[in-house]
């Protein structure tokens, strides 16, 4: 598995960082490229609306991984 790499990103007004795979940072950033988005509004549209049990890091990586079952359900 490879190394965990940090991003700095500010959510509702204060800086956080989150550590992923890189593999994860990748998939998010095709996410807001396919969305029109800037990589920090991606992740403040998902902070909003995940569970508040449910850590950022976790919350990233599901979206990573939905977003990747939703392209392999509609290639088949």
């Amino acid at each position: 598995m490879s190394d965990l790499v940090k991003r700095s990103l500010s959510l509702s007004g204060h800086r956080t960082s989150v550590a992923l795979e890189p593999e994860f940072w990748t998939v998010l950033d095709m996410i807001a490229t396919t969305r029109q988005q800037s990589f920090a509004s991606l992740v403040a549209a998902l902070d909003a609306t995940r569970p508040p049990e449910r850590p950022l890091a976790s919350a990233l990586r599901v979206a990573a991984l939905m977003h990747l079952q939703k392209r392999l359900d509609g290639a088949g």
